[in-house]
């Protein structure tokens, strides 16, 4: 209840502002359906913590994936950078310089995402990590509509069995779903590979293939 005042709110604020198309009402059919896979590396799995160190989305639809015009941001260091995190997405200082501003790269995704919805794996934890810098700055959190693969994943294969327990780590559903793992751990790698995979469960067919290979 909560999210959902804050949410218009939100709306009510910005319907005029600078950021006015995020807020605007999303029809499936605007656009080819296009969605946007997010995934974010960050310095811990804490949200409260956590500060962004790469931040990568990737446009897509049921036909293909815009890989070539794919957003892919490296940060400035942020200052708890430390080597438990490092050792996870590989991402050293040094890799971090020249990177841009948060500020920055929190526009710049706002203006590639626009009132897209967002596809991720474990995407309330992205949304949350973004959205904990966002409204400092701006003044609102990310309204998109969302779409967890694991939960997506979960849904299609109780449809097909309900008594079926899948494993639901990145690796697994990517391989039950006939994916390719590409770049893990890497923001880029991470977003194109989730949207390979929400690709498989937009289609019906290659879906139950899925299902198939699960059960």
């Amino acid at each position: 209840m909560f999210q959902q005042i804050r949410r218009a709110a939100d709306r009510r604020r910005h319907a005029h502002g600078e950021f006015s198309e995020l807020f605007m009402p999303w029809h499936g059919d605007d656009l080819g359906g296009e969605r946007v896979a997010l995934d974010c590396e960050t310095t811990s799995l804490e949200v409260g913590r956590a500060e962004l160190v790469s931040i990568a989305a990737v446009r897509f639809d049921v036909r293909r994936i815009q890989t070539s015009s794919a957003l892919s941001i490296h940060l400035q260091r942020p200052n708890s950078l430390q080597a438990d995190s490092i050792r996870i997405h590989r991402l050293r200082g040094i890799d971090l310089h020249g990177g841009e501003s948060l500020g920055d790269a929190l526009k710049h995704l706002l203006a590639f995402i626009g009132n897209r919805p967002l596809v991720g794996w474990c995407i309330d934890f992205d949304v949350a990590v973004i959205n904990r810098h966002l409204r400092p700055r701006l003044g609102f959190d990310l309204p998109n509509r969302r779409h967890d693969l694991a939960r997506d994943y979960l849904r299609s294969c109780h449809h097909a069995q309900p008594e079926s327990h899948p494993d639901l780590r990145f690796e697994a559903m990517a391989d039950a779903l006939g994916v390719p793992v590409i770049g893990r751990h890497t923001a880029l790698g991470d977003a194109v590979t989730s949207a390979l995979m929400a690709q498989r469960l937009m289609l019906p067919e290659s879906s139950d293939k899925a299902r198939k290979r699960l059960v």
